[in-house]
This record gives structure tokens, C-alpha cells and sequence, in this order.
């Protein structure tokens, strides 16, 4: 697990991107209800502006979503702090699945609180940056791959989490089918507008819960590659 202990320059920040900035946005989070300590932990060590286009860097501690290109965006830090500790809160999985790389930002803040991360982005642009990203930042437990990722990591199943960051009409199978039976998923459901946050879990009985958490924005989750 990566903890961000021996950032350059660049990564500590200036002036909007200090650490007094990441201290305000963590503030902000507390105060709307994100109470996991390892959580805040990591979003206020992570260098988020380093993950944002330069232009946009002054801006990379707002709670709010910023593009990246190619009609994507950075969620917004309350959003992935809650889907983070959303994954945690009954035991910190080993192996999680993302679905939708984008900038890196979720698949960092997973690696620093987690073993393994595996990684799936369809668009091969946005996943070049964030490999250059991980590189930059030393972190080595994150894997990744260009594909549909409507179709998970087959060759990796199962895992003990899978978390998406795009949202599909409805769960997919083939990601369901890839949760070990203890795993935990974490996805926006719905369609633009009428959005939900949803956990799967797994009950006492053995069947899986399914929990909705809260409303959520997010891009819609699209099959191919580009």
C-alpha cells in the first residue's frame, strides 16, 4: 500500500494547492458526513491537482468534479471518499476492481488502503496519463488495463471489491459474476439525473443486500474502446 510519504515539490503544492488548501477540502468533508479516518487520511496526503489538466489545478480542491478530456471527469472528493468508505466499512478487501480508470484519482486513493488494484479504462488516452501518473507518484500495486470494462477482469476474478465510476441502467452480470461470494460493489446506477449510489454486500444467510446510499452524477458507463 502506497502512503505519499516523499512527494517532490510539484506534489506538496503552492498556494491553492497547498496543504492548507487539502486541509480546508478535508474540513468539508467531515462537516457533510465522511467520518472514516483512513479516508480523510489518504484524500488529504494525495496530490489531486497532480491529476487534473495544469489549468485546472487552482481548482483541484473544490469539492466538485473537473473534466479531463475525451468528455470524462475527476469525480468530486466527496463522492470518491464516500464510495472509498463505502468498500471499507465492513473490512478492507485485498483485491479490488475498478471500472473506469479516468484521471487515476480513485484507483490512487484505493491503493493507498488497500494490497492490490486492478484497473479497466476503455478510453486508451485517459489510461496512458494515469499510468503516468502512478509512475510519478511511486505507486506499484495498481495494474491496469485498456478494454470494454463492462466486461470486468476475468482473468483476475474474483475479487473482494469492484467499484465503478461510471453508471451503468442497471448492475452488470458479468461484473456480479466476477465478486467473490464475501465481496463488496460499489456502483452508480441509473439513468442522467435519476442516479443512485448502490452497495451490494453479502447478508447473513448467504444472499447478497443491495443498499442504496445516496444520489449520485455520473458519466454513463459505455461499452467498447477508443
Amino acid at each position: 500500500m502506497t502512503a505519499y510519504s516523499r512527494l517532490t515539490p510539484e506534489a506538496r503544492g503552492l498556494g491553492m494547492t497547498s496543504q492548507r488548501a487539502r486541509d480546508r477540502l478535508i474540513e468539508r468533508l467531515k462537516a457533510d458526513g465522511i467520518a472514516d479516518r483512513r479516508v480523510l487520511d489518504v484524500v488529504r496526503q494525495l496530490p489531486r491537482h497532480l491529476f487534473v489538466e495544469e489549468a485546472l489545478a487552482t481548482r483541484a480542491y473544490e469539492d466538485t468534479a473537473l473534466p479531463i478530456g475525451q468528455g470524462q471527469t475527476i469525480s468530486q472528493p466527496w463522492v470518491v471518499a464516500r464510495m472509498t468508505e463505502a468498500l471499507l466499512e465492513h473490512g478492507v478487501p485485498a483485491r479490488v476492481l475498478e471500472i473506469g480508470t479516468g484521471s487515476g484519482y480513485q484507483a490512487a486513493v484505493l491503493a493507498a488502503l488497500v494490497e492490490n488494484v486492478y484497473t479497466v479504462e476503455r478510453i486508451e488516452e485517459l489510461l496512458r496519463n494515469a499510468r503516468r501518473r502512478f509512475r510519478k507518484l511511486g505507486i506499484d500495486n495498481v495494474r491496469s488495463r485498456h478494454d470494454d470494462g463492462r466486461l470486468g477482469w476475468p482473468d483476475e476474478a474474483p475479487f473482494d471489491a469492484i467499484v465503478l465510476t461510471a453508471a451503468g441502467a442497471e448492475l452488470e452480470q458479468a461484473l456480479l459474476a466476477q465478486l467473490a461470494p464475501h465481496g463488496v460493489l460499489v456502483a452508480p446506477v441509473g439513468p442522467a439525473g435519476r442516479q443512485q449510489l448502490v452497495r451490494i454486500r453479502p447478508g447473513a444467510d448467504g444472499a447478497r443486500i443491495r443498499e442504496v446510499l445516496c444520489p449520485v452524477s455520473f458519466v454513463p458507463l459505455l461499452g467498447g474502446t477508443l
